[in-house]
């Protein structure tokens, strides 16, 4: 058998043609779509950091409303255990501080400062890789009542 001859045959034959282009280009699909689902879980937990800080602003302007002067410690406490129960889930990795303004921007109001810090879970967990740390920071005003 002439090298001219195999080599015509080897080009003709195409069985396993679709297993190498899968070898090939599969590897790179998959790396895309766990990019993308990592991104959505990101996006659904700096959601969620979003609104549970709204719902800690509406919790501390009501309390401060009816004469409740809540401490910065016991709303860090509200705002973790809404964070951690439904519909959030955010797990233990949530960092909370809740700090008074040093200079207020509006003058004859209580303003303080709710910052969080979430690592994210990683969808490669399993292989040791952690996932990134998304922060969110926001003012709340809190007045008081007018008589």
């Amino acid at each position: 058998m002439s090298a001219r001859r195999f080599f015509h045959r080897l080009g003709a034959n195409t069985a396993g043609a679709a297993m190498l282009e899968f070898a090939l280009v599969g590897p790179a699909f998959i790396v895309m779509l766990m990019g993308v689902l990592q991104v959505g879980i990101a996006m659904q937990n700096y959601n969620a950091l979003r609104n549970v800080s709204a719902d800690v602003a509406r919790y501390a302007m009501i309390q401060y409303t009816t004469g409740n002067r809540l401490t910065n410690d016991q709303l860090n406490s509200y705002a973790t255990t809404v964070a951690q129960g439904a519909p959030y889930l955010l797990n233990s990795r949530l960092i909370v501080t809740v700090d008074d303004a040093e200079t207020p921007q509006v003058p004859g109001v209580t303003e303080k400062t709710l910052s969080f810090d979430y690592q994210i879970p990683s969808v490669l967990e399993t292989m040791g890789l952690s996932g990134p740390v998304i922060s969110y920071t926001r003012p709340v005003f809190l007045t008081a009542p007018s008589t």
